[in-house]
């Protein structure tokens, strides 16, 4: 990956998606993209808005993943030939399925479109055990973690069946996005959920105020997020809060969000901030004031809470690669590798003790010297094994670099030590076994990508990616952006109503046999 500004990238055009070269260059402290179709002409956006948070994050990308030993396509051309291909160099850190396209909400900056496309997608049971199966079955690494999405995915009349099979088929870790309306309504929907295997929601939550609904939502919903968050605490599950962010509509927010998750720490494991993606046709000037990137999230943290320092405390999610690598090699198997481009996730961990004082990892751990130590180990270590002497060598780096002076209260090597594998390792991280560790929370942002601001170097290096029924995976940029495969995909296997009505008292006959 080449580093440093200016430079040439693969993009794609907005209007006709074909693929067309573009320029990153430094303006006025900001990172810009500009590109020319020969057809649709001339194109510029903001990438990153602070050049030296951008080189920053470039500065901390280690390595490229090894790819999948199984591709499922040959492609000659991207994004267009896709589903995962043998030009894809990451292997899948998250699973997405969709359930449904059907919603209960309507929002005005939903990027999937739900429920507006005049057909219904709805995978049966079966098929999204198919979907599973392709995830389990990858190569080097199986796929462990999985999220159910949609549209709104506790639509599907079978939900309970496909949370059991998910936690049969091995999945270490299982999450929903979901708008929450149901765990609001009804208690015991949040204790269903948990018998059947369900570990984290990843609930939409744009803010605190009914204001900020009304605008990104088009209805009142404070009163109903904070409804949800109560009903989920009753259980052992945890919360992620995803909040979408516009400029200029709840960009304000941020702090209030980040101070929310705090008081709810018990419950909220993390943040994962998402700036709004572009989606259709939309005029310059309103694009550029809009334009909300993951250096504006990183100092509008640190503007709104005081908390962290954007310069300081944020590294690009992919930094944490010589980590995983090793913790892999102790273990003899292959973990999950974050080897995403450096622009696509931007964040920081904070440790936060008994009495909510949060405290960003950069203040007792020399972040800095700490990394490329690991790295210089990583690399001399085979993927599924690991000697003695480096295990000591691993843990000695990892205390030198710890300054327990400084350190949360509470918090020793010991302690650092299993929180670190809790992190990567959720079943250490839950439960009993969590209850031994520290309490962190991750406050991060992925910046998905939209026509304007398309890089082709981030898709080939996406680690989150979509299960269909035709049997592929797509990365997220190609499935919702881009070449948009959902709309072709979704085609494909949509029903009519009819169809759908037949198959939903099928499926609601099937669940009722079986208790759900």
């Amino acid at each position: 990956m080449q580093k440093g500004l200016p430079k040439r990238v693969p993009s794609i055009c907005p209007e006709c998606i074909r693929v067309i070269p573009a320029r990153l260059f430094e303006e006025e402290g900001r990172v810009m993209m500009e590109k020319t179709c020969p057809q649709h002409g001339y194109f510029k956006d903001i990438y990153w808005s602070d050049v030296d948070l951008y080189l920053k994050a470039e500065k901390w990308f280690f390595s490229d993943g090894r790819g999948l030993e199984n591709p499922m396509s040959e492609a000659k051309t991207c994004p267009q030939d896709c589903g995962l291909c043998q030009m894809h160099t990451s292997h899948t850190a998250l699973g997405n399925i969709d359930l449904t396209n059907r919603c209960n909400m309507k929002c005005p900056i939903c990027f999937a479109s739900s429920d507006a496309s005049g057909y219904i997608y709805e995978p049966s049971y079966e098929e999204v055990v198919e979907m599973l199966k392709v995830f389990r079955q990858m190569r080097p690494v199986a796929g462990r973690t999985i999220q159910f999405s949609g549209g709104e995915p506790t639509l599907h009349p079978r939900l309970f069946d496909i949370l059991r099979a998910a936690e049969d088929l091995g999945f270490s870790h299982i999450q929903m996005a979901t708008n929450g309306l149901l765990f609001a309504q009804d208690p015991e929907f949040s204790q269903k959920c948990e018998e059947a295997g369900l570990d984290c929601i990843y609930l939409q939550f744009d803010g605190l105020s009914d204001e900020v609904y009304v605008k990104t939502r088009g209805r009142r919903l404070a009163e109903i997020k904070q409804k949800a968050v109560e009903n989920i605490a009753q259980t052992d599950m945890k919360i992620a809060l995803v909040p979408t962010i516009v400029k200029g509509i709840n960009d304000q927010e941020v702090g209030n969000i980040v101070r929310y998750a705090i008081r709810y720490r018990e419950t909220i494991s993390g943040i994962s901030f998402q700036p709004v993606a572009f989606t259709g046709r939309i005029d310059h000037e309103e694009r550029m004031a809009r334009r909300f990137t993951l250096t504006d999230l990183a100092h509008s943290v640190e503007d709104q809470t005081g908390i962290t320092k954007a310069s300081r405390d944020w590294y690009p999610l992919s930094c944490v690669v010589p980590f995983t690598h090793l913790v892999g090699a102790t273990r003899g198997e292959e973990t999950i590798n974050i080897t995403c481009h450096p622009h696509c996730g931007f964040g920081t961990y904070l440790f936060i003790d008994y009495n909510g004082k949060a405290t960003p990892i950069t203040e007792f751990m020399d972040v800095e010297k700490m990394l490329p130590a690991m790295n210089k180990i990583a690399q001399k270590t085979k993927p599924t094994g690991i000697t003695f002497f480096g295990k000591l060598k691993a843990f000695r780096t990892l205390h030198k670099y710890f300054d327990v002076k400084n350190s949360p209260e509470g918090l020793d090597f010991h302690k650092l030590l299993l929180t670190l594998e809790g992190m990567i390792n959720k079943n250490v991280g839950r439960g009993e076994e969590g209850k031994k560790t520290f309490r962190t929370m991750m406050v991060a942002g992925m910046h998905f990508m939209d026509g304007y601001n398309y890089e082709l170097q981030r898709v080939s290096r996406c680690v989150i990616h979509f299960a269909t029924p035709e049997g592929r995976l797509y990365p997220f940029c190609t499935y919702n952006s881009g070449p948009y495969h959902r709309a072709r995909v979704e085609r494909q296997f949509a029903k009519s109503n009819a169809e759908w009505r037949k198959t939903l008292a099928e499926a609601r006959e099937v669940a009722l046999q079986a208790g759900g």
